[in-house]
């Protein structure tokens, strides 16, 4: 066991480790299990950034939507309860759409959230704005175009351009989990947990968008979170776009055909 890891975290929770273990994912920040002496198991993440997911996690639950509870935090490292996960059923998925809905519930006063956030080298830049479609385009879509390729990001910028005929000015600045796709969902006997946010406010639909770029939620779910505003259907491709192109800069050119697939969609 890392030795000052197991100390860090008996410093938070009172009790010492007598296991540490990897979990899977962590393809960003490092996560691991750590057994406590009385039995009880939690979760350990670390990483220069965890003070804003704590953060994020607080106004999640604050919201009234289903997170891990919260144990510790200090500079880089966040302890949470760990959470027994079980297969996905409709039961799970209606709770993930109840769960999404009451998140979406709780509106700021605009776009965006305080701090900077950042998916490894991709940077999710924080601030507020008034107006989404600016907002969509200028701290999502074109956040790190330079780092693209260069056809790539003529073809964003040109859409950036045209988003105010695509996007609404001013729909509901709703909280957002903001990285939403069934990676980041917990299903469990009792419900659905969300991890991992990436929070901002915005228009709902985002996170709906991603939650289908890599997946197809089930009736169940459809029926629980509700029906979406007229139009959906060509406003998805341009919140798609973002975690596609999201995951061409983290993971390379086998993304490049969603990331196209998504531009071409919007004649862009």
């Amino acid at each position: 066991m890392a030795e000052a890891t197991c100390a860090r975290i008996a410093a938070l929770t009172g009790q010492p480790v007598t296991d540490l273990t990897p979990l899977h994912g962590g393809d960003l920040s490092p996560v691991l299990c750590a057994t406590l002496a009385d039995g009880t198991r939690v979760v350990a993440k670390t990483g220069p950034l965890v003070g804003v997911e704590a953060r994020m996690l607080h106004s999640m639950h604050a919201a009234g939507c289903t997170v891990p509870r919260l144990i510790g935090c200090d500079a880089d490292l966040l302890v949470m309860d760990h959470i027994l996960e079980v297969p996905a059923s409709g039961t799970g998925w209606a709770a993930l759409g109840q769960n999404l809905r009451r998140l979406h519930a709780r509106t700021g006063d605009g776009y965006g959230w305080g701090d900077d956030y950042a998916f490894g080298p991709a940077p999710i830049p924080g601030g507020m704005m008034t107006d989404w479609p600016a907002f969509w385009g200028e701290r999502r879509l074109l956040a790190f175009a330079d780092a693209l390729p260069a056809d790539i990001a003529h073809r964003v910028e040109g859409l950036c351009a045209r988003l105010p005929d695509i996007l609404p000015h001013r729909p509901p600045a709703a909280l957002l989990h903001g990285d939403l796709w069934t990676g980041n969902v917990i299903f469990t006997d009792g419900g659905a947990y969300l991890i991992d946010p990436a929070c901002c406010h915005g228009d709902p639909e985002v996170d709906l968008a991603m939650l289908h770029l890599f997946g197809t939620p089930p009736a169940a779910f459809h029926d629980a979170y509700g029906p979406l505003a007229p139009g959906w259907q060509d406003r998805r491709p341009a919140y798609a776009l973002w975690p596609a192109l999201v995951h061409l800069r983290l993971f390379g050119a086998s993304y490049r055909g969603l990331v196209t697939g998504c531009l071409s969609a919007l004649g862009a």
